[in-house]
């Protein structure tokens, strides 16, 4: 599905009207490429399934017209953005808006563990004697402390963000101990189709991302849809993460799939055997109780046939 056939004129000059206001030159290197089709954003937020007792965090807000959209769906939005400069004019766009708060940091830094809680209801759930004098670092400290006893609140992910960060990024947050509800992300469109690939097409990024969540591309949205004009395709991503957490040492598993994948060439008993260091007739008897073909390559396995797989190993 291709989101759009003709270009907003109206948000594309607006974009170019702030961008002109404030001195923003969009960075090639910073991979800033502003969305100029409002449907895509409505889209977007319709994908994100977004209600009010959500708490959203944004990552790579930009000019805040998505902030916009999801402010007006969301209990509370946690707009992290990089660029000083954006962060500064999001900042005094939102400043009346009770509901976002923009946060100047790098994503891959950002301690969602604790930042997205809401400070507020923490705050009001201490029982503070206000006849002691506490200064502001001693409220401070007890509202950490709270923290640390409280459920992690559940929260969406929707992200635009620089695509040459798209692997660490899935990783902190999928393999992270508070992963979020879901995530909506626009990717690259090539990485997007790795991401949601079927056996026979499976690759490390795959297997690394569905091993976490059900993933499902919902559109593509075309170069033309950005101001500046990026030179790839792109395409918006579903991620339902899933809650249960299965029972295996994930450390151990994505060591298994990552000597699987080790040279796609080679067949994946070949593969194993040799990092294993193993005879290949061990490999052909664990195969023989999955129910694997013996020439098997790595790409062909599902997740389910890899952890088929790492349970007959261990």
């Amino acid at each position: 599905m291709i989101y759009m056939e003709n270009i907003d004129m109206n948000l594309f000059q607006k974009t170019e009207e702030i961008c002109k206001k404030n001195n923003i030159i969009p960075s090639r290197s910073k991979g800033q490429n502003f969305l100029i089709e409002e449907n895509i954003y409505d889209r977007i937020v319709e994908v994100a399934r977004i209600n009010k007792d959500d708490t959203v965090l944004e990552v790579g807000p930009g000019l805040g017209f998505l902030t916009e959209k999801l402010a007006e769906k969301a209990g509370r939005v946690v707009a992290v953005e990089l660029d000083d400069v954006l962060a500064g004019l999001l900042g005094r766009r939102f400043d009346k808006v009770e509901n976002v708060e923009v946060v100047n940091e790098n994503i891959l830094d950002f301690n969602f563990k604790f930042e997205i809680l809401n400070f507020n209801s923490i705050f009001n759930d201490l029982i503070i004697n206000e006849s002691e004098k506490k200064d502001k670092l001693e409220i401070e400290n007890l509202k950490l402390n709270k923290n640390l006893k409280l459920k992690i609140k559940n929260y969406k992910v929707v992200a635009n963000l620089p695509y040459n960060i798209t692997s660490i990024f899935l990783r902190k947050f999928l393999e992270s101990e508070n992963k979020p509800e879901t995530m909506t992300l626009m990717l690259q469109k090539e990485v997007a189709e790795r991401i949601v690939a079927k056996p026979g097409k499976m690759s490390l990024l795959a297997v690394s991302v569905q091993f976490y969540a059900d993933a499902e591309i919902v559109g593509y949205v075309p170069r033309v849809a950005f101001w500046p004009v990026p030179a790839v395709e792109s395409a918006v991503i579903k991620l339902e993460v899933r809650s249960k957490k299965l029972e295996i040492d994930n450390k151990a598993f994505f060591r298994m799939v990552k000597f699987g994948f080790g040279s796609r060439r080679k067949m994946l008993k070949n593969n194993l055997a040799g990092c294993y260091k193993i005879g290949q007739e061990k490999v052909g008897e664990w195969f023989k109780e999955c129910g694997f073909d013996e020439k098997i390559r790595a790409q062909e396995l599902s997740v389910d046939d890899w952890i088929r797989l790492f349970g007959v190993i261990e």
